[in-house]
């Protein structure tokens, strides 16, 4: 899918200044006097925002090389914590321990994590990839999904290449039970593959894009499979630091303009965030990523969700359909994209 796709979403990145600071800085009723007013205001701003970088999701590289939250969050005397997440799962598991208050996973497995009781809600979208496929190495016989059958396959599970795998097996007319499924994370699939531990790995891009450049051979792709890219926050997060959130989404929104318009810089900060081959980089961001992307949760994302969910209660990932159904109607917060305000977000 090109990079720089035109979409409509526009006027949400020019949203009236003064609207964005009258929600940023209204008071509640009640409070007290003036003097109390800024003293809890105080106190709710300052602190450490935790937030996670990721090698597939490349806004949020962005935004840490250039220092824009640190900048942004200076005057309320909040500083920056940057937790690198090497997958969806592991995002996850930050945000459920707390251990981040935003952080990037793929749409399914943020569905996963809300139905099986994460606190947490979606707050912007951060791409549309196609950073999923089935990959296997040259020679290996395997040239369709059908071919697996029997075969070992590394996924993690939890994270988009496992929901990838399974619905091109059960595509397929196979199942999870037809394969031997190694749970190793991204990096451990891509070094079992290459080393001959496995037949084949459910790959993530760009550990993905640099194993293709080395011979692997990416026999089954299927965008519609991938679910997108979403950022998320913990609930906790959002109802005491909102003023914090907002940044969050401001900065993103200030990175996606700034990524669609230079596209070469951001494969470069990809290359070297991920020690990429800058060509490995340039094929992830201006061929399987599209950033330009609505970032407003919402009902693209609900029909995604909403057909990968029945995989999980399938193989009993997720207990029930009712919580799978809760969890989509429950997950996407628009509110603060819809606020979104990236001229607020000056350079450092």
């Amino acid at each position: 899918m090109p990079f720089a796709r035109k979409t409509t979403r526009r006027s949400l990145l020019t949203a009236a200044a003064v609207s964005a600071a009258l929600a940023l800085t209204g008071c509640v009723a009640g409070e007290g006097s003036g003097g109390q007013q800024a003293a809890n205001a105080a106190a709710a701003g300052s602190g450490t925002l935790n937030i996670d970088f990721a090698t597939y999701n490349p806004l949020s590289l962005v935004i840490k090389k250039k220092g824009w939250l640190e900048a942004a969050l200076k005057d309320q005397g909040v500083s920056v914590k940057w937790v690198q997440s090497a997958g969806s799962n592991k995002a996850n598991e930050a945000l459920r321990s707390g251990a981040v208050d935003v952080g990037s996973t793929a749409g399914s497995a943020a569905l996963l994590a809300k139905a099986n009781g994460s606190p947490i809600k979606t707050i912007d979208i951060y791409s549309q990839p196609e950073w999923a496929a089935l990959v296997t190495k040259a020679g290996s016989g395997i040239s369709t999904v059908a071919d697996l059958k029997g075969k070992s396959v590394a996924a993690t599970k939890g994270t988009d290449p496992y929901f990838f795998l399974l619905q091109s097996l059960s595509e397929a007319g196979l199942s999870a039970k037809d394969v031997t499924v190694q749970n190793l994370q991204h990096a451990d699939g891509r070094a079992a593959l290459e080393n001959g531990s496995v037949d084949a790995w459910s790959g993530l891009d760009p550990i993905m894009a640099g194993a293709e450049q080395k011979g692997a051979k990416l026999f089954y792709r299927n965008l519609s499979f991938n679910t997108y890219g979403f950022l998320n926050a913990t609930e906790a997060f959002l109802k005491d630091k909102p003023k914090q959130a907002q940044a969050v989404v401001n900065a993103y929104e200030k990175a996606r303009a700034w990524a669609v318009a230079n596209p070469d810089e951001t494969a470069q900060i990809l290359a070297d965030a991920a020690s990429l081959d800058p060509a490995v980089a340039k094929t992830v961001v201006l061929q399987r990523s599209n950033l330009d992307v609505d970032p407003a949760p919402g009902e693209a994302q609900r029909k995604v969700l909403a057909k990968i969910g029945p995989t999980f209660v399938e193989t009993g990932d997720v207990a029930s359909q009712q919580q799978i159904d809760d969890a989509v109607a429950s997950l996407l917060d628009d509110s603060l994209v819809k606020k979104a305000d990236p001229s607020a977000i000056k350079d450092s």
